[in-house]
């Protein structure tokens, strides 16, 4: 075995490391010819049995970093293949010019052994810290800097369908959606009558109609560019040179409007919202439209895009509302309940109809915020600011 791991007695370094080691090694020394040595292994968390660590290259006959980021993935499982969706995302973003990339570079990627291995971009804070911290101006910084890098995301990659699903396919991927639009259809036809065994609110046939025009116009969109397709804060490091994307597993390619609603329905697909200031989302929405405009300019019109926005707000919300009532609704460490969390999405919603005067959603919105308050309380209806707003 030619792993070198020195940061602890071998007892204290797990299989599933020892194995990412391993299979980095065989990976690297494949690609470069010579053999390459990793050490030091360092977790980095993961998701699912995922392992991602940081390594030192300890032995390399050519110009290599210091160190390197690995994730090892284990098997896909239904229309799900988490590592295909993170290499080829990689693949796709590390051919675009340094100056542009948001992203870290890949090194090197293997189907047999599930692994990347990509650039380590350092131990910048992770949005999340600049979020829980004290300092507002900081976090407020950090979320203009995530508005700005998605749009600039989605103008560097404008178009690319044909070149992702070419390598999703040399990848061998067996499906090549999106997997949140995936889990948007099932919200749809999933939803109704969960809300009223749950909640016992009824969605109006209006408000399904809505939803379900709103996910057919996204689906044959032609404002495509890459996407992240799941924010979380914890996924965005605050670097010197702006926001930098790190996780792929549902990286893929979709309509733009569905992520700038992400920045009105802040990280809607994990549950580690709070809440934001007044003004900060039109804030980011600014930041967002500042850099897609020169590909998309019908972007600058609030007629073209406020619809639309609010079309993929509401299936955020829906997908949102659906997860939370499958299953039953925990705890998340250092965030408020979901029941909270989950309200304050309809309540955002509500609010944002009104302004656009779409009565169905708002209508729509203010019973299911009703059911919520009726079954957790009035309490529901208090979203805390982030710690670095208050």
């Amino acid at each position: 075995m030619s792993v070198e791991i020195t940061a602890g007695p071998p007892e204290t370094t797990s299989p599933e490391i020892a194995e990412a080691v391993e299979a980095a090694e065989r990976v690297l020394t494949r690609r470069l010819g010579a053999t390459v040595r990793l050490a030091d292994p360092e977790a980095l968390g993961g998701t699912g049995r995922s392992v991602v660590i940081r390594v030192r290259v300890a032995s390399s006959p050519f110009s290599m970093p210091r160190t390197l980021v690995v994730k090892q993935y284990p098997a896909g499982s239904g229309d799900r293949d988490p590592w295909a969706h993170e290499a080829v995302s990689h693949q796709l973003l590390t051919a675009l010019p340094a100056e542009e990339r948001a992203t870290p570079e890949l090194f090197a990627h293997d189907a047999a052994s599930r692994l990347v291995v990509l650039e380590d971009l350092g131990r910048a804070p992770r949005l999340s810290e600049k979020l829980h911290a004290k300092d507002a101006r900081a976090a407020e910084r950090g979320l203009l800097s995530w508005a700005h890098a998605m749009g600039r995301l989605h103008a560097t990659t404008a178009g690319r369908d044909a070149d992702f699903d070419a390598l999703m396919r040399r990848a061998g991927a067996q499906c090549c959606q999106d997997p949140i639009a995936v889990d948007v259809h099932a919200a749809i036809v999933g939803l109704p009558a969960l809300a009223v065994s749950t909640l016992g609110v009824e969605m109006s046939p209006q408000a399904i109609e809505f939803a379900s025009d709103a996910a057919r116009a996204f689906s044959t969109s032609r404002r495509r560019a890459f996407s992240p397709s799941t924010s979380c804060p914890d996924n965005h490091l605050v670097t010197s040179r702006g926001v930098r994307f790190v996780d792929f597993e549902g990286g893929c390619v979709r309509d733009i409007v569905f992520d700038a609603a992400a920045l009105r329905v802040p990280f809607p697909s994990c549950w580690c919202g709070w809440g934001l200031p007044p003004g900060m989302s039109e804030a980011m929405i600014a930041a967002w439209r500042a850099e897609v405009g020169s590909v998309w300019p019908e972007m600058d019109d609030d007629a073209v895009l406020l619809p639309r926005l609010l079309e993929a707000q509401l299936l955020w919300v829906w997908l949102a509302t659906w997860r939370a009532l499958s299953k039953p609704m925990p705890s998340v460490d250092n965030a408020p309940p979901r029941s909270v969390v989950l309200a304050g999405r309809w309540v955002r919603l509500r609010s944002d109809a009104l302004i656009l005067g779409e009565k169905t959603v708002a209508s729509h919105a203010d019973a299911v915020v009703g059911a919520l308050v009726d079954r957790y309380g009035a309490e529901v209806l208090e979203l805390p600011l982030y710690p670095a707003f208050r």
